[in-house]
């Protein structure tokens, strides 16, 4: 039988596409149109909470199908405040607005710092953001992204952003220092894109005492991170804080487009009717997939499976890669975790692919795990027993 060819001749050429067109998958296998299977490393860049056709999740979106896909705002959406209300317990923040992904909570985020600033009486509000980070590739989210990349060719940027390191209070406190247009700081817990980099404990405690002291809204995103995946709901929640504003995206709708900007007391209140809205965010299919998935984490005791099953294939990756001279760090948390290498190492998301792979490279040089949240000891150690020595040999490869 001849090969079904995977191409989008039709298809606006925005993606350095692999050529694999996927058919199905359960569990954290997926099938491509011909037939081959893969491990799914990736979830849907950390989108797949549940897996693939999980037997909890699809007949419940089956059933909202059948009842109301989309409604419009115009009108109360119980399944928003039944979501909402989840949210708000899980997080000990206070409402919750809903929009459709990762990129419109970051923007939405942004939108709050600014009339955060301007309701104080701050003409051109300020907000701090960091060195790698990636919050979205719209105007004003790539303008906040760390990333020359995603915002060449696209100036002049938004105005107002200013960027300071990682981990360091004193950098943060010199750029900041005696300007009074400041309204927020914002980064994420681990930077996904950026390369799975992770803010301190002590230095989240040290931004939100900061923070505190200059009425700054501390917001956090949560998008890539968060929803479980490092072992707690939200990955801030480790250092025992609390932000103002949290954005939520991908692994909430585990795989149904959703996202959400979860307030504290100091910013729930800051928009009113008028301020923003969304037409498709909120709607009742996306707010039914982002309850089950809560109620199924919760049954399934998914938040010790990704600490537990994240910790074993950390250490069998140290164990098996750790010792490598062009192995320069293997670092993360739960089941959000990246392999730096000491070089450019694109190739292996293909050379994975054809081993039964799937897996993404970030920052040029990290090797990024992400997968579902189901995932099983045996199934990291698969993962372990494909990509080991894919990474082995490449390394040894001449540059």
């Amino acid at each position: 039988m001849a090969l079904i060819e995977a191409a989008s001749p039709h298809v606006m050429n925005t993606y350095g596409r692999v050529p694999i067109a996927l058919s199905h998958g359960t569990g954290v296998r997926v099938w491509d149109v011909n037939g081959k299977e893969y491990l799914d490393a990736l979830a849907g860049i950390a989108v797949n909470t549940l897996g693939h056709a999980h037997p909890k999740l699809v007949p419940a979106l089956q059933d909202q199908v059948a009842r109301l896909i989309h409604t419009s705002n115009y009108y109360h959406v119980p399944l928003q405040e039944q979501l909402a209300a989840r949210l708000v317990e899980l997080s000990g923040l206070t409402n919750v607005f809903f929009c459709n992904s990762g990129l419109e909570a970051n923007e939405g985020a942004l939108k709050l710092a600014r009339k955060y600033g301007h309701d104080r009486g701050i003409a051109r509000p300020e907000i701090v953001v960091y060195e790698k980070a990636f919050h979205g590739r719209s105007i004003a989210t790539l303008s906040a992204t760390g990333n020359e990349k995603v915002q060449k060719g696209f100036e002049p940027l938004v105005e107002g952003f200013i960027r300071v390191p990682l981990n360091d209070i004193e950098a943060l406190k010199r750029a900041t220092e005696g300007n009074r247009n400041i309204t927020a700081v914002f980064f994420e817990t681990i930077q996904g894109e950026g390369g799975i980099n992770q803010m301190r404990i002590d230095y989240l405690k040290q931004v939100r005492k900061l923070c505190d002291e200059r009425e700054w809204l501390l917001m956090i995103d949560e998008v890539q991170c968060g929803m479980g995946r490092t072992g707690k709901w939200f990955a801030h929640q480790w250092a025992g804080i609390k932000p103002d504003v949290m954005p939520l995206a991908k692994g909430l709708g585990s795989g149904v487009p959703i996202g959400a900007v979860v307030a504290g007391p100091r910013a729930a209140d800051i928009l009113q009717p008028g301020n923003h809205g969304t037409t498709f965010g909120g709607n009742p299919l996306a707010m039914r997939a982002g309850v089950e998935t809560i109620r199924i984490m919760e049954e399934d005791r998914l938040l010790e499976n990704a600490a537990s099953v994240g910790a074993h294939l950390k250490a069998a990756l140290t164990r098996e890669l750790g010792g490598l001279r062009d192995v320069k760090e293997i670092r993360g948390q739960g089941l959000m975790l990246g392999i730096e290498l000491g070089k450019p190492c694109g190739v292996l998301v293909q050379r994975a692919a054809d081993a039964g792979l799937l897996i993404s490279v970030t920052a040029d040089s990290v090797i990024r795990l992400v997968p579902p949240l189901i995932l099983s000891v045996a199934e990291a150690d698969e993962i372990v027993a494909r990509l080991a020595p894919l990474v082995r040999a490449f390394l040894a490869e001449p540059q």
